[in-house]
């Protein structure tokens, strides 16, 4: 599924927290993300595609396995005079007005210290979770009578109506979902190690995909 943006975009893998300080004194909690770099491997056209967008690459460094039709849509992608590449992940980002081609490289540069970016990630999956743990319900006391009911859902409503109503907290899946965290701040941009820090946290765990814009 394309992601909306408009000129900055890239795809990065999460590394992990810590914090930096800032001249005052002010420490700031901050996600070290590795970002690009990316190959635009494709250029969607309304024409064509029926969308403008772009299409990035992405962990191009290790040579993997893939299909047929993966090696056939990225035959003609290179960089330098290196082979056709081979990528680990393929994300949409629509764009109007790009200016961009197969084969262009995006990396950290694309960002300065102080954008606001979107960052979009798959959240840590938990399995099946109970009401406390899932929607944080309070659960009953642990007192005189109560024995194994401590953490149970209670009554989830009056039994006139002969059903459950759409949207009941109840216990069931959770996580392993899309997640996107707005007006998160780029705090440093790491041109050598193709990094930049995140003020705050972001969906997933270390190692997960992300695809950040503006």
């Amino acid at each position: 599924m394309p992601f909306f943006c408009t000129m900055k975009f890239i795809l990065g893998k999460k590394i992990e927290m810590t914090q930096v300080f800032r001249p005052d004194g002010t420490v700031i909690p901050v996600t070290r993300v590795t970002a690009g770099p990316c190959v635009v491997t494709q250029v969607k056209t309304k024409e064509k595609d029926g969308l403008e967008a772009v299409q990035l690459g992405f962990d191009t460094k290790k040579k993997f396995r893939m299909n047929k039709p993966e090696t056939g849509h990225l035959k003609d992608i290179k960089i330098g005079d290196d082979d056709a590449v081979t990528v680990r992940f393929l994300r949409d980002f629509t764009i109007e007005n790009h200016g961009l081609k197969n084969g262009d490289v995006i990396n950290a540069q694309t960002f300065a210290i102080g954008d606001k970016v979107t960052v979009v990630g798959t959240s840590k999956g938990r399995g099946f979770q109970g009401v406390v743990k899932r929607h944080g319900f309070h659960g009953q006391g642990q007192t005189h009578g109560v024995k194994d009911q401590t953490r149970m859902p209670g009554s989830i409503g009056a039994g006139g109506v002969q059903r459950v109503f759409k949207g009941m907290r109840m216990g069931g899946h959770m996580g392993d979902a899309r997640v996107s965290v707005k007006n998160l701040e780029i705090v440093e941009v790491n041109l050598e190690k193709n990094e930049i820090l995140i003020k705050g946290a972001v969906p997933g765990a270390r190692g997960g995909l992300l695809m950040i814009h503006n």
